[in-house]
Formats: C-alpha cells, sequence, structure tokens
C-alpha cells in the first residue's frame, strides 16, 4: 500500500514536468495554430494576419516562407498595418512598390528558431539588448520591457510589443507583434 501511495503522489509531479513539452499552441486570431502547419499555412488560418497573408503574397513571399526554415516571424497584426499613416498601407499594396513591401515584410523574418526563452536569454547575454539580422539584412533589437515581456525595435526606433509568444510552425515560431516594423529607409 505504501509504494501505491508514492506512485500516486509521484504521478502529478511528473505529468506537471512533462505537460510543457506538450503544451497547445496559442490561439491566435481566435483559430488554433498547428505546429504541424508551416508558417503561411498557419497564418491564413488568423483572422488577425489577413493583410499580413494577403501582403506576403502580393510581395511574392509565400513560397521562400513556407520553406524548412527554421525562421523566426515578427508578425504584425492586422491592428498593426492600420496604425500606419494614411494611404501607406494602399500605397505598399500597389505592383510598383512590390519589392519596398517586400524589403519590408523580410525586415520582420530572422533566420532560426527564436522562442521567448531563446530570445531571452541573448537580451541577457548581450546586456539588455539582443540586435536581431533580419532576412531583408537589417537588424531589429529585442529588448525586455518589465519583468517578464520582450519588445522588439525597429530601424527607425519605433517599438512592437509581442502580444503572443512563441506560436510553433513546422518551419519555426511565429511572435505576434502590435506594430510594423521599419527599416531605417523603406
Amino acid at each position: 500500500m505504501h509504494r501505491l501511495l508514492k506512485y500516486a503522489l509521484a504521478l502529478p509531479v511528473a505529468l506537471l514536468i512533462t505537460v510543457p513539452a506538450f503544451a497547445a499552441n496559442p490561439m491566435v486570431g481566435g483559430h488554433a495554430m498547428s505546429r504541424q502547419r508551416n508558417i503561411v499555412q498557419n497564418a491564413v488560418n488568423s483572422s488577425d494576419h489577413t493583410i499580413l497573408v494577403k501582403a506576403v503574397k502580393q510581395a511574392g513571399l509565400a513560397k521562400a516562407l513556407e520553406g524548412s526554415g527554421p525562421y523566426t516571424v515578427f508578425a504584425p497584426t492586422n491592428a498593426a498595418f492600420h496604425k500606419l499613416p494614411s494611404g501607406t498601407l494602399h500605397a505598399l499594396m500597389q505592383n510598383r512598390n512590390r519589392a519596398r513591401l517586400k524589403k519590408i515584410l523580410l525586415y520582420h523574418v530572422v533566420k532560426g528558431d527564436l522562442t521567448y526563452h531563446k530570445l531571452w536569454r541573448e537580451i541577457r547575454a548581450n546586456g539588455g539588448s539582443a540586435r536581431l539580422q533580419t532576412l531583408e539584412g537589417g537588424t531589429v533589437t529585442a529588448r525586455t520591457n518589465g519583468p517578464h515581456n520582450i519588445v522588439i525595435e525597429d530601424g527607425r526606433g519605433d517599438v512592437a510589443h509581442i502580444s503572443t509568444y512563441d506560436v510553433r510552425q513546422s518551419n519555426g515560431v511565429i511572435q505576434v507583434v502590435d506594430h510594423v516594423l521599419l527599416p531605417p529607409k523603406s
């Protein structure tokens, strides 16, 4: 009987230790995100990222973001795109501005699988901020904002807050942000 009680008491502790490794992906835009789908396949299902998906397709980046990666995408919400100055989004979606749109979108993508914990360690290891090389060729800076929050600063000094962390994909991770990141000259 003593061994049975010991096993019963140990079982919840073992479950607590293993549950985080199998924790469900966060919901994004009211929809479940699957770890078996790639970045584009999941983003298409998020009602909060319809503008981002349309922009990725317009810029001709869908195939690239369906690639093996891994990539970290700082994914602006529809609300983030609506914060751009009046007329900017409409202008970016024009065929004549495809190269500029592509540059801005690639500025949101970093090579590697940068989860919350990896970003946090990188920030601490570098004295409070971490410069991240984007696929556009520029850098964004990750910093802490409070005891548990991470923000991303773009090349113009504007700050995007990560609202949903670690949306895992088959080819990387999405960090949902509330601001469109812009390179110094775009």
